[in-house]
């Protein structure tokens, strides 16, 4: 039975990582460790929170004895970080706290592997650590072209910059000491669990209390689009079959622009749940200071590789994602309920 370290595991990506992991195999035991700061919650987690190969840790990455401990108390052969501050308006209202968490977090944890794993001729067989990262990192691109894992990175926001500094370091512990990792990088992640900061789960959120739909700008800055399972399905693979010290770009060849993400929600939610509504809640604000214009990603190494491609089309992965919100308003309420509501009245208020 391999066991694994998901850090993060009660986040949007990470829960469903760890149902995708516990529903596909029989043979391996998941230690989440999460602090629980607002977008992590156990209720991502309910399915599988009495499952024997399952077992929640809260904590901060940061906590150097803790993460040792776990280390000794589990020997993991493998750590999976999600955890990070990953909001980009946060970052540029909290900066600091993107630094502490995105790049001493990942320090604390290669620190603690390496400590665990290294034998004194190299490490022991078949332990690895893999830096779950962005496409943010590479910063933005024109019209044309594709970010490929060659591309020099070039972060514009403080919370692309503390993951471009965390995978800088996971890069170092690879080439100053030898330390088996990977490094995958992705597109935009949507499906359930998603925090409603973010975009889509925003948007039905927003739309279904008929509130105004706050849009950057002109909403044509581009992103490429991937569904969550698929990214959960990456980085399985890179787990267990990707090349020692190598990076992964896992994108979904789904790129649209930010106001045609928002009308095809809109016309979803009014064709099928309320005809209420419709584009006339849409608001445009300031656009968002070093917002990238365009991200894509070349997921052409991955797919060569190790045989992966993004299965979900968005057409086909939008309306999955839409459903599983209307069907969970209570998980909505829930996660919207109490201290977020202030933040998230700061978060879009109109410029």
């Amino acid at each position: 039975m391999k066991t694994y370290l998901v850090t993060g595991g009660a986040g949007f990506i990470g829960s469903n990582f760890v149902h995708y992991m516990l529903e596909k195999y029989s043979d391996v035991k998941i230690i989440n460790l999460d602090k629980l700061t607002y977008a992590g919650n156990l209720e991502n987690l309910k399915a599988v929170e009495n499952n024997p190969n399952y077992i929640f840790v809260q904590g901060d990455i940061c906590d150097k004895d803790l993460a040792d401990r776990l280390f000794e108390e589990y020997d993991f052969d493998y750590v999976v970080n999600f955890a990070a501050e990953s909001h980009v308006d946060r970052s540029i209202r909290e900066p600091e706290v993107f630094a502490m968490t995105n790049v001493l977090g990942t320090v604390t944890l290669l620190n603690a592997a390496k400590k665990a794993w290294e034998t004194g001729t190299g490490y022991k067989e078949g332990k690895k650590y893999l830096q779950v990262s962005t496409d943010e990192v590479y910063g933005s691109l024109g019209s044309e072209g594709y970010f490929m894992e060659t591309t020099p990175l070039d972060p514009h926001s403080p919370y692309s910059s503390s993951k471009a500094g965390a995978d800088f370091m996971v890069k170092a512990y690879a080439d100053t000491f030898k330390m088996p990792v990977n490094i995958t990088r992705c597109s935009n992640n949507y499906g359930p669990y998603q925090f409603p900061e973010k975009l889509i789960p925003l948007l039905i959120n927003n739309c279904i209390k008929h509130k105004d739909i706050p849009v950057y700008g002109d909403g044509m800055n581009i992103r490429d689009w991937l569904y969550v399972e698929d990214h959960c399905k990456a980085i399985d693979m890179v787990i267990n079959r990707g090349k020692v010290g190598e990076v992964y770009n896992v994108g979904g060849h789904n790129e649209r622009t930010n106001i045609r993400i928002v009308k095809t929600v809109i016309d979803y939610l009014n064709k099928n749940v309320d005809s209420l509504i419709t584009e006339a809640l849409i608001k445009y604000v300031e656009d968002r200071k070093g917002h990238d214009r365009r991200y894509g990603i070349d997921p052409s190494k991955i797919k060569e590789e190790l045989g992966w491609y993004p299965e979900t089309t968005f057409e086909v992965g939008i309306e999955k994602t839409i459903k599983w919100y209307l069907e969970n308003k209570e998980w909505m309420e829930n996660v919207t309920s109490g201290d977020y509501q202030s933040y998230y009245n700061k978060m879009y208020e109109s410029k």
